[in-house]
């Protein structure tokens, strides 16, 4: 146990990165899984479709896959840009190649995974609404949008923040993944560090490691349950 006095720089700054890219990804993957979600509900059959298929695809594909994707192809992709042939993508391909660092491609696969998740869990919530809410809204002359933004969202967000929360940890828990494609210095590379590379034995890095996701994800475990007790309550 003698790992966790000796190595607690380690283990601390292995959790202050894990930290950063959780909320980050966290941050992201809300964003692009609202937008997702409205299209998933959009009047318009194509970005409907976009949005199907979006769910579609990262709901059902390994994380794994989507790491090694984000972590080897797109190097791969911005090296042969212009077999792609589109003007200024050339540019954008070569830059995320030569100069995204591992964290910002686990970033990138983080945000677009979860977001799928996030956008179901939204998109519960909206059918947790009242459709005679959203009749009553057209009927007061509200577009798509101001209804989504003044009637729909607010109310859905509410029904969601459960949901939300569970694939926020769920997410934390996912992040252990980086390490393994090339992202240095977080929990899981820094395990892998202290045992491969310095000796120290498996079990205590273990516990070190899983103590530092415990950390990230008991407290918002907790504030989950004590939002729903209250959502209980109040329904009463």
């Amino acid at each position: 146990m003698s790992v966790w006095v000796d190595k607690f720089d380690v283990f601390a700054g292995g959790f202050w990165l894990t930290l950063q890219i959780c909320v980050l990804a966290a941050i992201g993957a809300l964003v692009l899984g609202a937008v997702v979600a409205v299209l998933r509900i959009s009047p318009v059959p194509p970005l409907r479709a976009l949005g199907t298929a979006y769910v579609t695809i990262f709901r059902n594909m390994p994380l794994t896959v989507v790491m090694f994707f984000s972590a080897f192809a797109l190097p791969a992709l911005g090296s042969n840009a212009d077999f792609l042939r589109i003007p200024g993508l050339e540019l954008v391909f070569t830059r995320l190649g030569t100069d995204l660092p591992y964290f910002r491609f686990a970033l990138i696969a983080l945000t677009l995974y979860t977001a799928a998740f996030v956008c179901e869990a939204l998109r519960a919530g909206i059918n947790a609404v009242s459709p005679g809410q959203a009749e009553a809204a057209r009927s007061l002359g509200l577009t798509f949008t101001q209804n989504l933004r003044y009637v729909v969202l607010p109310q859905s967000w509410k029904a969601s923040i459960v949901p939300l929360g569970s694939v926020i940890i769920a997410m934390i828990k996912n992040s252990a993944l980086i390490g393994f494609f090339g992202v240095v210095g977080d929990l899981s590379q820094s395990a892998d560090q202290l045992t491969s590379a310095e000796g120290y034995a498996f079990i205590p890095v273990a516990i070190g490691i899983s103590i530092g996701y415990l950390i990230m994800t008991v407290p918002l475990g907790a504030l989950l349950d004590r939002i729903e007790r209250r959502q209980a309550v109040a329904a009463r």
